[in-house]
């Protein structure tokens, strides 16, 4: 398949076979300070971004997480997962000091 050629704006992501939109976690993710300590939950929930993550890395599978969370989507894993993905890429671009 051949690249897409879209412009490269930062809503944009390189994909291995063209273009894609990134995902928009912001729309799912928010940080109350009095919800959960201001910890980074999902839709304004009392579940936080780490607790869906540490369920996903535990290998309990999606339908099991929303057996036991009715109130979350498959949209809302995506979202965790750009969430960490971004918070991460920001950490790494941060300069270290010596």
């Amino acid at each position: 398949m051949a690249r897409c050629a879209m412009p490269r704006r930062s809503w944009w992501v390189p994909g291995r076979w063209g273009f894609y939109t990134a995902m928009q976690y912001r729309d799912y993710i928010t940080i109350e300070p009095n919800k959960r300590g201001g910890k980074p939950c999902v839709r304004g929930l009392r579940i936080t971004v780490y607790e869906v993550l540490e369920y996903l890395a535990s290998e309990m599978t999606e339908e099991e997480i929303l057996d036991d969370f009715p109130d979350l989507t498959r949209q809302d894993f995506k979202a965790c997962i750009a969430y960490a993905a971004d918070r991460e890429r920001r950490w790494m671009a941060a300069p270290l000091l010596a």
